[in-house]
């Protein structure tokens, strides 16, 4: 878990809200007579002393504040991330009297993010992944208001944002989902004890499925990519890719467009954009269709059986795009594990090396320089 000497809340700023208060630089209270402005400097300064001015913030209420602050500090690009009590009308309330229910205030985790390295939609995203929206007043084994579910932003600008994905969840369910989206109105750090608390006890109670972050070690993350309508993918398709990737065609060997190249770079999904194969995978098969020995990831393609012309073969997909690739066959070389993934030119886009960083694959340039496929 990281460590953080103190940050400004900007859903504090103004002294003069009620139940409003303010964590300043070392975690010292405000002196008397402070300021709403002299705040503002002295976050500033702080932040400027640990480069944090880029940072932004973002507040989750999930249920025990334990495990939600344990997940967050997990994923990369958050920064800090603190325990506390958001949103009621005690001021300066203690965990005994958050306990009643009867302060207002939701266990709340303060989560401190470089945007430049992971985004809000993502870290919303996954904040749904951990809690059961429709769960009133309670999460796991929890029950009291204090364990409802919220997001509490003090950037208006990320409203937008962060109601799109809330839309996407509800979007999901038949039944309105019960999580607060709302400004911060008020926000107080936690005691000390419960800072960090499953990191000095690891055995503790945590309500929260830790599973998914496994996506943050994935190079390739589903949820930057989305199928366009039917409607688009007909309209930027040629006709044969149209047909492949939709309605499951086969083009006809030694004529695709990427049979023969074998320059450096990756091979993506021609509907989503989608990372689908490295250069350092492909390999000459004779078949007359590009040959891989494996995905970029296992997770990239789906496989079902396929009956089709007489035949039991295993299918390819893409995930996100759900594009008909080809097949995969258990004769490819053995060295290279043995498969022989065959794919359609018309179901791929080839983004050359020289070109993966204006693309927006920047992030995935290293695959590519192995030693086998060096530019």
């Amino acid at each position: 878990m990281k460590q953080m000497t103190g940050i400004f809340l900007a859903g504090c700023l103004l002294l003069s809200l009620a139940g409003c208060g303010i964590t300043w630089a070392g975690q010292r209270n405000p002196p008397p007579g402070a300021t709403a402005a002299a705040a503002a400097v002295e976050d500033q300064e702080w932040r400027d002393q640990k480069g944090m001015e880029q940072m932004k913030e973002i507040f989750y209420a999930g249920g025990c504040f334990w495990g939600v602050e344990s997940y967050f500090s997990q994923v990369p690009g958050v920064k800090e991330v603190k325990v506390g009590y958001a949103n009621g009308t005690t001021e300066h309330p203690t965990y005994e009297q958050v306990c009643t229910s009867r302060t207002g205030h939701a266990e709340t985790v303060l989560v401190v993010y470089d945007p430049a390295a992971v985004s809000l939609r993502t870290l919303t995203q996954h904040f749904f992944k951990i809690i059961n929206p429709l769960s009133v007043n309670r999460q796991g084994n929890d029950v009291g208001s204090q364990y409802r579910t919220g997001i509490y932003y003090t950037d208006q600008a990320d409203l937008p944002v962060l109601q799109g994905v809330v839309d996407e969840v509800q979007a999901s369910y038949p039944t309105p989902i019960a999580t607060e989206l709302l400004p911060l109105s008020c926000y107080y750090l936690a005691e000390e004890y419960h800072q960090d608390y499953l990191e000095k006890h690891p055995g503790g109670y945590c309500h929260i499925d830790f599973s998914s972050l496994s996506d943050f070690t994935k190079r390739v993350n589903p949820l930057d990519y989305a199928k366009p309508s039917q409607e688009e993918i007909k309209e930027n398709l040629t006709p044969q890719q149209y047909q492949v990737t939709q309605n499951s065609a086969t083009e006809y060997p030694f004529t695709g467009a990427y049979n023969n190249t074998f320059k450096p770079g990756i091979y993506v999904d021609v509907v989503t954009g989608e990372p689908l194969f490295l250069s350092a995978d492909k390999f000459q098969s004779g078949c007359g269709w590009p040959s891989f020995s494996k995905p970029i990831e296992p997770e990239v393609v789906v496989e079902s059986t396929d009956t089709s012309h007489g035949m039991v073969r295993t299918e390819v997909r893409s995930r996100v795009g759900d594009s008909h690739l080809g097949h995969v066959f258990e004769d490819g070389p053995q060295e290279l594990g043995g498969l022989r993934y065959c794919i359609n030119s018309a179901s791929l886009r080839f983004i050359p090396y020289e070109q993966m960083e204006q693309e927006g694959y920047g992030d995935l340039m290293d695959l590519v320089t192995d030693a086998k496929h060096k530019p």
